[in-house]
């Protein structure tokens, strides 16, 4: 307490002399008023968390700094930083970020212990600023609490797009989307092609065309359209400002202050992501269209229950827009960047990429693309995929969960109201749960490999890309598949080499923190077609 004492004495004795100046001027009295405020919620906050902590068994932790907390122990790879301490403290570690007591989760054992026996306790998310400015105040699937109105949104998306019916029936689409790609990737010529780029514009057509009956951007050949790249841009900040540990989301008499600016940049995104979302909501509205596709798309649906339902599913086009925003985010960039990672994997192990070519072409041949069809016959790419998740997980840190109530987990208490993170990406480097948890071996996952039953739909705590429980990601059938049809064809259709003479083992492989796992550098290539010429064709 003393340190705190001797920062705060300074600072009150500069209200005291504001005090003496403000009554003369109204900018100063409005300076006067709102520091005063911030010291009061600072020293109520400090006295509640002191009066808290004192009765309680907290798991083990780094020390906090005055104020901010451990916020300085995350650094700019929060993941990786949090792994770290975690070595340290141990797989259940408490850290207090600002006034926010926060658990992490680093270990399969503990992940289970919140996601599975205390699943109900964690189903809600804890107040953040990117629900509040980004995500329509929490109106959307992602955040919005627990409860009726969650259950329906959740109840339509997987009944409507992520059921097994709607996955098989839209099944061509995704097809369609990744032949348009082969074929603009095949006419490259001699220019390098920035695979993300393309696959990113690959991706959101397919799934636009599933929730809205037709392409967001043109015919999906090449990266030209600077609408593609707009929306590229705008869901990678968005991802970005997402995975950013908000100093005001952590110490509530700084919010308004926004002194990273996190506020005001997501305010100014989502005023893009409205204007993009209404523009397709309103066209509509207007005339219906449904892009020539014989199938009722999801927004169709969404507009239905907005004119036609009664009581609680009725929908508002708040919510709508929100849920769109959902899925074009989480369910786009995730995507397309494990693509990338997975072909960025497979250049830089050779022997690896001819084995999955060499089971492409007996199980397809060479004079047709890949099919969904094809993809249960493929053991060994399954077991690529697999082993691309457990590396390069798109979503490295959980998005938080909030306890409803006190709880104890391996003995430790768990304050109620307490932030819950989830290290997917060191869970699933963890050396006590993986042989060579460094190493690229997809053989881990084949008939007789020490992990050959382990899932990514989680079932197994070890591997959890898409997270575990209610709140488990959504669109986990749909990315799954998309990343399997997306890598498959790729892997088929392609060799890749790198520009310049670059050798594969110098590939830069770097992370990018967000709330997604991006490549720090884009991945930039030659394909070079190794099909027979028709196969482009189809």
């Amino acid at each position: 307490m003393q340190p705190l004492v001797r920062l705060l004495v300074p600072f009150l004795r500069f209200l005291w002399e504001t005090k003496q100046r403000a009554m003369s001027t109204l900018p100063l009295l409005i300076l006067y008023t709102s520091l005063l405020a911030i010291v009061i919620s600072f020293l109520f906050s400090l006295l509640r968390n002191r009066r808290r902590h004192s009765s309680h068994r907290l798991p083990p932790g780094p020390k906090p700094w005055p104020i901010v907390g451990n916020l300085p122990h995350l650094g700019p790879m929060p993941h990786q930083s949090i792994a770290g301490l975690a070595r340290t403290h141990g797989p259940l570690m408490y850290l207090r970020l600002g006034f926010v007591d926060v658990v992490v989760a680093a270990s399969a054992s503990v992940a289970a212990q919140f996601l599975k026996i205390h699943d109900s306790n964690f189903s809600n998310r804890p107040p953040n600023s990117g629900a509040k400015h980004i995500a329509y105040n929490y109106q959307d699937i992602v955040f919005r609490p627990y409860g009726p109105r969650w259950r329906m949104l959740r109840k339509i998306s997987s009944v409507h797009l992520f059921s097994g019916k709607a996955l098989d029936d839209y099944r061509h689409v995704r097809q369609e989307e990744m032949a348009v790609l082969t074929r603009a990737l095949a006419s490259a010529g001699t220019e390098p092609v920035n695979l993300a780029q393309r696959l990113n514009l690959c991706v959101v057509n397919a799934l636009g065309r599933v929730m809205l009956g037709f392409r967001v951007f043109g015919d999906g050949t090449g990266g030209s359209d600077p609408r593609a790249d707009e929306f590229k841009s705008m869901v990678v900040e968005l991802m970005v400002l997402a995975g950013v540990f908000n100093v005001g989301d952590f110490v509530p008499a700084l919010e308004r202050l926004d002194l990273q600016g996190v506020a005001r940049k997501m305010k100014k995104l989502h005023k893009r992501f409205d204007v993009f979302l209404s523009d397709i909501l309103e066209e509509r509205k207007m005339n219906g269209r449904d892009g020539g596709n014989k199938l009722t798309d999801l927004l169709g649906t969404l507009i239905s229950l907005m004119d036609d339902a009664n009581g609680e599913e009725k929908l508002t086009e708040t919510e709508i827009k929100a849920l769109l925003l959902n899925m074009f985010t989480a369910g786009t960039d995730t995507s397309s960047s494990t693509i990338e990672w997975a072909i960025a994997e497979l250049i830089r192990h050779p022997k690896v990429w001819a084995q999955v070519q060499q089971e492409l072409d007996s199980v397809v041949g060479r004079d047709r693309l890949v099919t969904e069809l094809d993809l249960p016959q493929l053991t060994y790419l399954q077991a690529v995929i697999k082993e691309i998740f457990r590396l390069h997980p798109s979503t490295p840190l959980s998005l938080p969960r909030a306890a409803s109530e006190s709880c104890k987990i391996n003995g430790y208490d768990i304050p109620k109201g307490s932030t819950l993170l989830v290290n997917i990406w060191a869970i699933a480097r963890d050396p006590n749960e993986w042989a060579d948890p460094l190493e690229f071996r997809p053989e881990r996952f084949l008939p007789g490999g020490e992990k050959y039953n382990v899932d990514v739909k989680g079932n197994d705590y070890e591997l959890i890309p898409f997270g575990a429980g209610r709140r488990i990601c959504a669109g986990l059938s749909w990315g799954l598949r998309m990343v399997q049809l997306g890598t498959a064809t790729l892997a088929h259709a392609f060799n890749w080499e790198l520009p310049g003479g670059l050798k594969p083992e110098k590939l830069n492989m770097d992370e990018a923190y967000g709330l997604t796992l991006q490549r720090a550098a884009p991945l930039v290539v030659h394909p070079r077609p190794r099909l027979s010429p028709n196969a482009y064709q189809a």
